[in-house]
């Protein structure tokens, strides 16, 4: 059967040792079948919780002037301001705006790979108009780096692997992306999009696990299940939304389950909606290999399979194929580079074209992604290490 709820886990449970078995149990059911889950008792402080919410409101309080000197197409890292109606997803507009934000790494050498240009010190907003924002959004990001860290042992140990079983795709100094994210009302968006209602299109998210803080009290996300149906994930307070992420669904032959998800923007007069997503990184350097989950999970998903009769409806296509790339960081790139043409138009132009031509072909029907074909099975540019090396070398000699 589709899911028609999304279950709530308490995180409490799993630091005592008497209740840890059966949230391990909870935690699997909602791995195999939903792919998304809140969480309650995070450990994350209400007061952190609080004040990152004031700092994250503050920003878009911003003159505009202030929030477009840390605009994302400063730098190629993808880090930075967005604003309203600059991001696509699913080949249509997101009406949001935005600041990216992740753990600081200094920039890269000229002999690194191109994806590297991902890792890159943050754009701070001016401290005179935001003098606490800086040092609130470091402590969250450091604590829920740990909190994602603790998950994720614990996801290996709900599907009956060792808890260290995801560690060798981390980094020692890994990468986490957090965003702040506001969703005007209806009635601040051009009148030919008020019908969309797309505050962000349907979508997976990429790496192992995020977890979004609904930041106010508006509804709009949503989960689609296996029947395609929208289950609505309402704001409740002390929780976090958790996305299984397509990074893991791979990684683990499918056991996990990466659950497409929506964002629909707040109806005339409700005011915009907030949220503060943070996103668990993946060593850019990663292989598309796999863990070795135990038979006896391997079977239990398939049983769960069959029950369904394989049925599975899904509005997002499973991109991160074995085959496709080297390395984790390339299929990464040319992603953001789909979703941000305006920083792909100044930093990556050859990326960009490539993907907008196979768009268009697609569009057209005159390129069938298929598993048979690894180097187009990626929305973007082609997955062929080969091409991908070319490119790359080419855009070093560009820059």
């Amino acid at each position: 059967m589709s899911f028609s709820s999304i279950p709530i886990l308490d995180l409490s449970k799993a630091r005592n040792p008497l209740s840890k078995p059966s949230f391990l149990d909870s935690l699997r059911h909602a791995l195999l079948e939903v792919g998304f889950l809140y969480i309650k008792n995070t450990g994350i402080s209400d007061g952190l919780i609080e004040d990152v919410i004031k700092q994250g409101k503050a920003f878009f309080d911003l003159p505009e002037e202030k929030k477009l000197e840390v605009q994302m197409k400063n730098a190629p890292s993808f880090l930075g301001y967005n604003k309203l109606g600059n991001e696509v997803t699913a080949s249509k507009t997101d009406w949001r705006e935005q600041i990216d934000l992740s753990t600081p790494h200094a920039l890269p050498t000229s002999s690194d790979p191109l994806y590297y240009n991902l890792l890159a010190p943050n754009q701070w907003p001016d401290p005179t108009f935001l003098p606490s924002f800086r040092s609130t959004l470091e402590s969250y990001i450091r604590q829920m780096s740990t909190l994602s860290t603790t998950f994720t042992s614990l996801i290996a140990e709900a599907i009956n692997l060792p808890p260290a079983a995801f560690d060798r795709f981390f980094d020692a100094d890994q990468q986490h992306k957090v965003k702040i994210v506001k969703y005007p009302d209806i009635a601040s968006l051009p009148e030919d999009q008020r019908s969309q209602q797309q505050g962000v299109g349907p979508h997976k998210d990429s790496m192992l696990t995020s977890y979004l803080l609904q930041a106010s009290h508006h509804p709009g996300l949503q989960a689609q299940n296996l029947a395609g149906e929208w289950i609505d994930c309402p704001p409740i307070p002390g929780t976090l939304v958790v996305a299984i992420g397509q990074g893991l669904e791979a990684l683990t032959h499918g056991v996990c389950a990466s659950t497409t998800h929506r964002v629909l923007s707040p109806l005339a007069g409700e005011g915009p909606r907030f949220s503060i997503p943070f996103f668990q990184g993946v060593s850019y350097d990663a292989t598309f290999e796999s863990v070795d989950v135990p038979e006896a999970i391997l079977k239990m998903k398939e049983e769960i399979v069959r029950k369904r009769q394989g049925g599975r409806r899904d509005d997002v296509e499973f991109t991160f194929r074995k085959g496709m790339w080297a390395h984790l960081g390339e299929a990464t790139l040319v992603n953001r580079v789909r979703s941000h043409p305006d920083v792909g138009e100044r930093w990556y132009p050859e990326i960009l074209a490539r993907v907008r031509e196979t768009e268009r072909k697609k569009a057209n029907g005159e390129e069938e992604v298929t598993e048979k074909e690894p180097e187009n099975a990626v929305a973007g540019t082609g997955g062929n290490t080969d091409n991908w090396r070319s490119l790359e070398e080419r855009m070093r000699v560009a820059k």
